[in-house]
């Protein structure tokens, strides 16, 4: 804070209505850029080798994929008659639904990915209506436990990030270089957090980042190619595809839009919980849902993927508490302008996976201690823990197994409860914390001295 013109100025970062200046919140703005533009640019690209476009249709996608992203960002920190949380959140294409769009792509079609997200969209805008009403339904318990195993679910992509990033395509895979490489920025991170004071701890992931990225150029592991190629200027396309709406794929769509709208709530609560020290508002929440439905319309019509808040986001916030809406503006603009230029996305993307692997772990890791926060907000009684337990070790258990253990199940089943642990565990614990009977630990422990009585 500081006075000028007997006016109290707030330009704070600490502060949802601060007004730092660029020189202050560029740094705060890039390091969330650099944390989402990977994540935001993969499904794209995972998605066009596995259904066969070519490489003018790819590049389509990675830029509709980055356009959406800064339209959704900015709708969140500047809502639209109600429609946005005015939260410290980022929206882009998410990895949540890969396994679903990749499984509408090979049976269908790209047309047919992006009208069954019209569809969810709409799904998601009804589920934000609603959410006033259903929130009871969510207490911190179910919420946390949502937030928790997204932070679990993402150490996997984390470490595998760190070994190299795609075994598939990359012969090194698991080579040292990946990881000395990775450790180095995860050390370089942590020293700037832990030791660092100022702007050197707030932007520890951005200099981890930065550290690690010399570093490959020196082992000599970056990739210039995708710049030289990449284009200067390039305009989103309006309806690149026909837009195609088979019953199943709708379902299995839609399905994944209200368990994604559950994630929103917890990654929402996770911002509040994290950044500010307070629950998400019930305004907060409907607003930041039916925004992320909204983004996913529009994205159907600009041939961009389907999107959400991202948890990774969400960890950077708890961690430095930076909060202002300024931050995240600037950040889209910034998304803006790698939407429009594929130059700079480029050079965003040639950060080789392992620099990226060893800077978002411990944001992962906090994502993770978040959601335990929300949990134990509500005590942990038997009856709790039992829920809170089962929900978290059937989710993540059923992605361990072989596909074999799942071969007798229906396919839209395994689509839709088998390809993330975030869906089955949600579920679990939605359901049992509507079915079992509530019972504080006074009651169980009453009960159990009637019991001992007999």
């Amino acid at each position: 804070m500081r006075k000028d013109n007997n006016k109290t100025v707030n330009n704070s970062l600490f502060s949802l209505e601060g007004n730092p200046s660029l020189k202050t919140a560029m740094p705060m703005s890039l390091q969330h850029l650099l944390a989402m533009i990977v994540g935001n640019v993969l499904p794209a690209l995972v998605l066009s080798g596995a259904i066969g476009l070519d490489a003018s249709q790819q590049i389509s996608l990675v830029q509709a994929s980055m356009f959406i992203a800064a339209i959704g960002t900015l709708l969140q920190t500047y809502p639209v008659f109600g429609i946005g949380a005015r939260l410290p959140v980022i929206i882009g294409v998410s990895f949540a639904y890969i396994p679903t769009i990749l499984a509408i792509g090979k049976e269908f079609n790209i047309g047919t990915i992006l009208g069954t997200q019209l569809v969810g969209g709409i799904t998601a805008f009804i589920v934000g209506i609603f959410i006033k009403r259903i929130r009871r339904f969510f207490p911190p318990m179910v919420a946390g436990t949502v937030v928790f195993t997204i932070g679990l679910s993402l150490y996997r992509v984390a470490v595998n990030y760190m070994a190299g990033g795609f075994k598939d395509t990359d012969p090194r895979y698991g080579g040292l270089v990946y990881w000395g490489i990775a450790i180095l920025t995860l050390i370089v991170v942590l020293v700037c957090n832990m030791f660092g004071k100022g702007y050197i701890k707030l932007a520890a992931i951005l200099i981890g980042i930065v550290v690690g990225y010399i570093a490959s150029l020196i082992a000599n592991i970056v990739s210039f190619d995708a710049i030289v190629s990449a284009s200067w200027f390039n305009l989103p396309a309006l309806l690149p595809y026909k837009l195609e709406f088979p019953l199943a794929a709708v379902i299995s769509m839609s399905i994944m839009y209200v368990v994604n709208s559950v994630q929103a709530v917890g990654d929402l609560s996770g911002t509040t919980v994290g950044g500010m020290e307070r629950e998400a508002t019930d305004d907060e929440l409907s607003g930041g849902i039916k925004a992320n439905g909204v983004v996913s319309i529009i994205g159907s019509f600009l041939g961009a993927l389907p999107t959400a808040t991202y948890s990774q986001n969400v960890g950077i916030v708890s961690m430095t508490k930076v909060v202002s809406l300024k931050v995240f503006r600037i950040t889209a603009l910034l998304i803006f302008v790698a939407g429009f230029v594929p130059k700079f996305g480029a050079v965003m993307t040639s950060i080789p996976q392992c620099v990226i692997g060893g800077a978002t772990i411990s944001v992962f890791a906090q994502i993770t201690m978040t959601g335990m926060k929300l949990i134990v907000q509500d005590e942990m009684s038997v009856r709790n823990s039992t829920i809170v337990g089962l929900g978290i070790a059937l989710g993540m258990g059923i992605t361990q197994i072989p596909p074999q253990g799942l071969q007798y199940l229906p396919g839209w089943f395994t689509m839709v409860f088998a390809s993330s642990p975030v869906v089955l565990a949600t579920t679990v614990v939605f359901f049992l914390n509507i079915i079992l009977p509530k019972k504080s630990i006074a009651e169980e422990k009453a009960e159990r001295e009637r019991i001992d009585k007999k």
